[in-house]
């Protein structure tokens, strides 16, 4: 699978986009949506730049999801599964309950963890509420 326009969308409502490197809300250097891989501060780029970083960096996300859900999944809940490991990282879901649930079956399960991922160095972020309550939409719809 790889992620449609909807899941796209959603990863960049969540990230919006910058066109000048920038520290994230934990001091990491990004760019475009949500890029992180090898950035240096004042660093520029093109919009055409930054969707073309998305589309690399979905593949690596696109793969790690692929690899590690056992279970069938949709469209909806393959999107919000890259969406969120794009945002918290493929080792995070994978070492994370909500895909131990998942991969047993419980989807309604799974989708009651996304709330827990709420935080950012140890405090509750609004933005990340906003985004694991979409995150949990797209995937139980």
């Amino acid at each position: 699978m790889i992620t449609s326009d909807k899941g796209i969308a959603l990863i960049q409502d969540s990230e919006g986009l910058r066109l000048k490197a920038y520290k994230d809300s934990v001091g990491v250097p990004t760019i475009g949506w949500g890029h992180t891989g090898d950035v240096q501060m004042g660093t520029t780029i093109t919009r055409a730049q930054a969707e073309t970083l998305l589309r690399e960096d979905l593949h690596d996300f696109e793969r790690a999801v692929t690899r590690v859900v056992r279970v069938p999944i949709n469209q909806n809940q393959f999107d919000a599964l890259v969406c969120f490991s794009f945002n918290v990282g493929a080792k995070a879901l994978e070492n994370s309950t909500l895909l131990r649930l998942l991969n047993a079956g419980s989807f309604a399960g799974a989708a009651s963890q996304f709330p827990n991922w709420n935080k950012a160095g140890g405090q509750v972020l609004k933005g990340l509420v906003t985004r694991r309550a979409a995150e949990q939409k797209l995937f139980l719809s």
